[in-house]
C-alpha cells in the first residue's frame, strides 16, 4: 500500500535514530586504516634526514667556535681576538638575515592559521629574557664606550660587534616574542637550518661571555694569591688591558669594571635564547596534541611563610656576598673567617631547601594526582637542563670531598667545606625531584569552580549537564555558590551545605545516569606546595647571587688547588662553575611555573 505523509523529523532524530529500511553496514573507517600505511612512514624519511642535517650543521659550527674559542684562551700563535670577533659577528648577521626573512614571510601570510605550542614560550620566560636582553644591550654600550677609549690600540672588529650584538639582541627578543609558540609546517627543511644557527649562534655567544667573566675571576684569584703569598704556585696573571692610555682613565676604569658585572645577566640571556630557540627547533613539523592547554594563573594569596623565609635568606645572601667580598684576599686570617662564614651560612640555606622539598615529594605521593603523560618538548627540556647542569655542582662538590679526606695536611677550616659539599649533591638531586615531579602533574581544578557534571550515554552520544541545584539556586535568586558551600549531588548522591544539613534527591533521570559524588577539597595542600615553590625559588635566586658575584669559594679554599694542582683544579672550576650558575637561574625559573601550576 502506498506510505502516507510522513511527520516531520528532527535534524537530532535523524542524526540518532537508526534507518531501519536499509541493513547497517560497518562503517568505512579512514582510508590510513583500510590498507599499509606507507605513506606517513615515506614522509617521514625526509623529516629524519633534515632533522639530522641541520643538527651536523649546527654541531661543525658550535666546533669551529669553541676551537677558535680555546686558540684565543690558549694564546694560539696567528689565532687573536678579532678573528673570534670576526667569526661570531658573521654568525649574528646570518641570523639576523634568517629572522628577518622568517618574519617577513609570516607577515606575508597573517591570514593563515597558524598552529600553536601553548607549552612553549610562556610570559614569563619571555618577559625574564626581556630582562636580560635589556642589560644586554647596557653591556654593549659599556663596550662601545671602552672601544672609543682605546680605539688607538684596538681593532674596529671590537667595535663592530658590540653594534651587531645589540641590533641581534633586540631582534632575536622581538623575534622570541612574536614566534616561540610557533609549529612550522611550511619550509620545513630551510626552517630547520635557520633554527639550528641560531641556537649554536647564541650557545658560542654564552661561551665567549663565560670565557670573558672566567678570565676576570681567574685573574682576581690570582690577584689574592699574590697578596697571601702564595710562593708555590706559578702566577702569572692573563691581563689584556691595551696597550694605550684612555681618556678619561677614570671613565675607562669605570666601565672596564662595570662590564664584568653584567656580564652574569648576558650569560643567562643567551642560555635562555638557545633553550626557547631549541624548543622552536623541535617543534618543526610536529603534530599538536588536540587537548587544551590550561591557562596558568599566578596567585600570591597564602605564601606568606615562604616568601618572608625566602627573603629573609636573600637578605642574608647579599650580607654575606658583601662581608666575603671585602675579607677575603685581605689577610690569611681574614680569608679563613669568610670561608668559615660562607660555608655555615651555605650548609644551613641548604639543609632548609632539602628539607622543603623532601615534604613536597612526600605530599605528592601521599595525593594521588593524574600524571601529565603528553608530549611536551618544552617540559623534556626542562628536565633534562636540571639534570646536565646539576652535574657541574656534583663534580666540584666530588673534587672537594675527594681533596678533604686525600690531603696529607688540611688546615681546619676545610671540615667545613665536607658537610657543604655534601649538601650541595643532596639538595639538587632532591630539588630536581620536586620539580620534575610538580611539572608532571595535572593541576587540580580551582576550588571556585563549582560546577558538577554529569554523563548521559544515549543513543551512542554523550552529553553534559549541569547539576540541578545550580538550576534551583538560578531560579531562586540566591545568586552564585559562596566558597563554603557544596552542590547537591545527583541520583540520591548526597552533599554537605553551607550550614551542614544534608540534602538527597530522589535522582529522577535518564537510565544510565552517573552521579559524581560532591565533596569538600581542603585547600591546604596546595598551600603548602605553594610555600614550599616560593621559598625554593627565592633561596635558587640567592644561591645564585653568590658566585656570578665573585664569591666563589672553590677558588679561594686553596685545599683543592694543593691536591689536584692549581692548573687542573682551575680548568675543572671553570669548565663547571657556569652549569652550576645556570642551574639555580634555571631551577628558580622551573619552580616559579611550578608555583603557578599549582
Amino acid at each position: 500500500m502506498p506510505e502516507g505523509p510522513r511527520a516531520p523529523v528532527s535534524p537530532r532524530e535523524a542524526r540518532s535514530a537508526p534507518d531501519r529500511r536499509s541493513p547497517q553496514l560497518p562503517t568505512p573507517g579512514p582510508p590510513e586504516f583500510a590498507a599499509p600505511r606507507r605513506g606517513p612512514a615515506r614522509a617521514s624519511v625526509p623529516q629524519k634526514v633534515a632533522e639530522a642535517l641541520s643538527s651536523q650543521y649546527g654541531l661543525n659550527v658550535l666546533v669551529a667556535g669553541l676551537l677558535l674559542l680555546l686558540a684565543w684562551a690558549v694564546h694560539a700563535s696567528g689565532v687573536g681576538k678579532s678573528h673570534l670577533l670576526c667569526f661570531l659577528t658573521a654568525l649574528m648577521l646570518l641570523q639576523l638575515l634568517w629572522m628577518l626573512w622568517y618574519v617577513g614571510r609570516r607577515a606575508a601570510q597573517r591570514r593563515l592559521i597558524r598552529l600553536k605550542d601553548a607549552h612553549a614560550g610562556a610570559r614569563w620566560l619571555r618577559g625574564s629574557i626581556t630582562l636580560f636582553a635589556v642589560i644586554t644591550v647596557i653591556l654593549g654600550c659599556l663596550k662601545i664606550g671602552y672601544f672609543i677609549g682605546f680605539s688607538e690600540c684596538l681593532s674596529a672588529t671590537e667595535g663592530v660587534f658590540p653594534v651587531t650584538h645589540a641590533v641581534h639582541t633586540l631582534l632575536q627578543v622581538y623575534f622570541l616574542w612574536g614566534h616561540a609558540k610557533d609549529i612550522i609546517q611550511s619550509f620545513k627543511t630551510l626552517e630547520r637550518f635557520g633554527v639550528i644557527h641560531s641556537v649554536f649562534t647564541n650557545l658560542l655567544l654564552w661561551a665567549n661571555s663565560v670565557l670573558n667573566e672566567s678570565k676576570h675571576q681567574l685573574n682576581e684569584h690570582k690577584e689574592r694569591l699574590i697578596t697571601l703569598g702564595f710562593g708555590n704556585i706559578t702566577i702569572e696573571l692573563d691581563d689584556h688591558t691595551p696597550p694605550c692610555n684612555c681618556t678619561p682613565p677614570t671613565l675607562c676604569s669605570a666601565i672596564s669594571h662595570g662590564i664584568y658585572y653584567l656580564y652574569p645577566f648576558n650569560i643567562e640571556y643567551q642560555i635562555l635564547a638557545s633553550t626557547m630557540l631549541y624548543v622552536l627547533w623541535k617543534n618543526i613539523g610536529r603534530k599538536v596534541d588536540s587537548h587544551q592547554h590550561q591557562k596558568i594563573q599566578f596567585k600570591f594569596h597564602g605564601v606568606t611563610v615562604g616568601s618572608a623565609l625566602g627573603l629573609t635568606v636573600l637578605a642574608a645572601t647579599i650580607g654575606v656576598v658583601v662581608v666575603y667580598l671585602i675579607h677575603i684576599g685581605r689577610s690569611k686570617s681574614k680569608s679563613e673567617s669568610a670561608l668559615i662564614m660562607f660555608y655555615l651560612y651555605a650548609t644551613t640555606v641548604l639543609t632548609l631547601m632539602g628539607a622543603a622539598g623532601l615534604v613536597g615529594i612526600l605530599i605528592y605521593r601521599l595525593h594521588e594526582q593524574s600524571l601529565d603523560e603528553s608530549k611536551n618538548p618544552a617540559r623534556k627540556l626542562d628536565a633534562d637542563l636540571l639534570v646536565g647542569t646539576a652535574s657541574g655542582s656534583w663534580l666540584l662538590s666530588w673534587g672537594s670531598i675527594l681533596a678533604i679526606l686525600c690531603a696529607e695536611s688540611r688546615p681546619s677550616y676545610t671540615w667545613y667545606n665536607l658537610p657543604y659539599s655534601i649538601l650541595v649533591i643532596a639538595e639538587k638531586a632532591i630539588q630536581n625531584l620536586f620539580i620534575i615531579e610538580s611539572t608532571h602533574r595535572q593541576p587540580e581544578v580551582s576550588e571556585d569552580i563549582r560546577t558538577v557534571r554529569v554523563i548521559t550515554v544515549g543513543n551512542g552520544s554523550a552529553t553534559s549537564l549541569a547539576s540541578p541545584c545550580l538550576k534551583s539556586q538560578a531560579v531562586a535568586g540566591d545568586g552564585p555558590l559562596q566558597g563554603s558551600e557544596m552542590l547537591p549531588a545527583i541520583n540520591g548522591n548526597m552533599c554537605l551545605t553551607g550550614d551542614g544539613g544534608k540534602e538527597e534527591r530522589s535522582g529522577e533521570g535518564a537510565p544510565g545516569l552517573a552521579g559524581h559524588p560532591c565533596f569538600l577539597q581542603s585547600n591546604a595542600k596546595g598551600r603548602v606546595l605553594r610555600n614550599i615553590a616560593a621559598f625554593l625559588f627565592l633561596c635558587n635566586i640567592s644561591l645564585w647571587v653568590p658566585p656570578a658575584f665573585g664569591c666563589r669559594p672553590e677558588y679561594d679554599n686553596g685545599l683543592e688547588e694543593i691536591v689536584f694542582g692549581f692548573e687542573p683544579w682551575i680548568i675543572v672550576v671553570n669548565l663547571a662553575m657556569p652549569f652550576s650558575i645556570f642551574y639555580r637561574m634555571h631551577a628558580a625559573a622551573s619552580l616559579f611555573e611550578v608555583y603557578c601550576k599549582i
